[in-house]
C-alpha cells in the first residue's frame, strides 16, 4: 500500500507548491514533513512526495536528495535519535571518547537502536558546532561542551 500524507501535510505541501515556482524547492521541506509524520523517509513516502510534487520531479530526484542529506532517516530510529559528529574537528575535541562512552552506557554500537527502541546512536558528518565539541544532537536539540557526567545526566533525564 502506498503512503498517504496527513491532511495537514497535504495542505502544507500545497502551500509550498504555490510559493515556489521551481518544484525542486519543495523536495527538502516535503521530506521533512514525511519524516515528521512517520519518523523516517522510505521508498513509499518518497514515491508519494514525488507524485504530490508532480512533473518534472521524479522518484529518482527525491531519492537523490533524501540519500544525500544525513538529516533524513532512511529507517526507523528510536524515540531519541542521538547524532554525534564524526569529523576531525570534533574528534580533536573528544567526540570519539564521548561516542565510546555513549555506546558503553547504552549497550549499543554506532548505527544501532536499543532493544526498547528508546535510543538510536549514529555518527554523522558536521553538525556545525565544532567550537562547542564534544557535542551531540538529540532529535532537534544540540547538547554542547559535554563531559561524560553531563552526557550521563542527559541520558538519565531521557529515560
Amino acid at each position: 500500500m502506498s503512503y498517504q500524507f496527513s491532511s495537514q501535510s497535504v495542505a502544507r505541501l500545497d502551500k509550498l507548491l504555490e510559493m515556489f515556482p521551481d518544484k525542486r524547492s519543495v523536495i527538502l521541506p516535503g521530506l521533512y514533513l514525511l519524516q515528521k509524520e512517520q519518523g523516517y523517509v522510505d521508498r513509499e513516502g518518497m514515491e508519494a512526495l514525488a507524485d504530490k510534487i508532480g512533473s518534472p520531479i521524479s522518484l529518482a530526484q527525491v531519492y537523490g536528495v533524501a540519500t544525500f542529506y544525513t538529516l533524513y532517516n532512511k529507517k526507523p530510529v528510536g524515540k531519541y535519535h542521538i547524532q554525534i559528529c564524526g569529523t576531525s574537528s570534533c574528534y580533536m575535541r573528544g567526540n570519539d571518547k564521548l561516542e565510546k562512552h555513549i555506546c558503553s552506557r547504552l549497550g549499543i554500537e554506532i548505527g544501532e537502536t536499543t532493544p526498547d527502541k528508546k535510543f538510536t546512536l549514529e555518527e554523522v558528518e558536521c553538525l556545525g558546532a565544532c567550537g562547542y565539541a564534544p557535542m551531540v544532537q538529540i532529535n532537534d536539540a544540540y547538547y554542547e561542551n559535554l563531559t561524560f557526567e553531563k552526557m550521563d545526566e542527559i541520558l538519565k533525564d531521557l529515560t
